[in-house]
């Protein structure tokens, strides 16, 4: 016999992930502020250096094959020729680039193009999803302080069920799930992805919008079976605006929208704190009928080649915050070739 709090564990785990697995397909990111290219293509080659980020998030510890993310990606700019203050480049060896005047003095980078590949592993109880896709876009300067790129995705993805991690229970008869039928092992079925985005940028603001499985495609691993995984588009539109203030201190302010059909919209409001080009401190809420919560962020900008980002995320259920345990995702950056060391990201921020 299950005792009361295991059995409650397990109702919760289920309503849990079903809401992650099968409603939204992409993987929650609380620190996409840091790494907005991983929803937006739009945003390839935006910066003057080859972009690395690596990240890896564990959610709801608590909860028995709980969401386990892990991801790298990777872009750089094409053609981009580039030697004064620009959206996405400071003065070589300036302080503080962030301050009054780089905002008066900033002008838009000249247009260019931008290459990037991006890799996720997304494991969720004994389902798992793996994508590859590498990504495209053209920068265009569209008045002397503001910038319009669109950026293109391809790539696939790979779920895979492993029905041998299944766990059915006392039963005395030989279990079966019609969408996986009475194979065992691993199941795996391959899927195209693309997507698509927009992204208009200046020195203090920032605009974007992006659809990414744009073609709506179906995980069925049983022939002439009409039970799957659905893989639907997800649509972002996204905002944000960066508030000089004294004593070295910058306020960004951002919002995301996210829908996923038949979803509700998932609204996430974030502010960031940043002192100089040194530390930021951050706060997130997440507002959503079932998985709302809030995160603490924080992160360092090591040197002009590294920084480090963590934010820790609890629901703002009580009663699911006793269960769902704790959730942390870290990111680690590198600016390859930074030719003007400048240790903060520009215009992703």
């Amino acid at each position: 016999m299950l005792s009361m709090n295991k059995l409650k564990l397990m109702i919760v785990g289920m309503v849990l992930l079903s809401s992650s697995v099968f409603a939204q397909q992409k993987p929650y990111y609380t620190q996409y502020i840091l790494n907005q290219y991983i929803l937006n293509p739009a945003l390839t080659g935006i910066e003057n250096y080859t972009d690395l980020k690596l990240s890896y998030r564990n959610q709801w510890t608590n909860i028995p094959g709980s969401p386990q993310t892990m991801y790298m990606t990777v872009h750089a700019p094409i053609g981009k020729q580039d030697y004064k203050t620009t959206p996405t480049s400071y003065e070589p060896m300036g302080n503080n680039s962030i301050g009054n005047d780089w905002f008066e003095e900033n002008v838009t980078s000249p247009s260019h193009h931008g290459l990037g590949l991006s890799i996720i592993n997304d494991k969720t109880g004994y389902i798992s999803r793996f994508s590859v896709s590498g990504s495209y876009a053209y920068h265009k300067g569209m008045s002397p302080k503001t910038t319009l790129s669109v950026g293109f995705q391809a790539g696939f993805s790979s779920v895979t069920v492993d029905r041998s991690k299944i766990d059915w229970g006392n039963t005395s008869m030989d279990p079966n799930d019609p969408a996986i039928g009475y194979a065992t092992g691993e199941l795996k079925k391959s899927m195209p992805e693309l997507g698509v985005g927009l992204w208009l940028y200046s020195h203090d603001f920032f605009v974007g919008t992006s659809i990414l499985n744009i073609v709506p495609s179906k995980a069925k691993f049983v022939k002439n079976n009409k039970y799957g995984t659905y893989l639907v588009p997800h649509t972002f539109v996204t905002g944000g605006y960066r508030i000089p203030m004294s004593g070295g201190l910058t306020f960004l302010p951002s919002v995301l929208i996210q829908w996923v059909n038949p979803e509700p919209i998932q609204v996430h409001a974030n502010m960031k704190l940043q002192y100089e080009d040194k530390l930021w401190f951050g706060g997130s809420y997440r507002y959503t009928d079932k998985l709302g919560g809030f995160a603490i962020m924080t992160g360092i900008n090591v040197s002009n080649s590294l920084n480090i980002g963590y934010a820790y995320d609890f629901a703002n259920n009580s009663r699911l915050r006793g269960y769902q345990g704790n959730t942390h995702e870290i990111i680690v950056g590198f600016l390859l070739g930074n030719k003007f060391r400048e240790i903060c990201p520009r215009c992703s921020w």
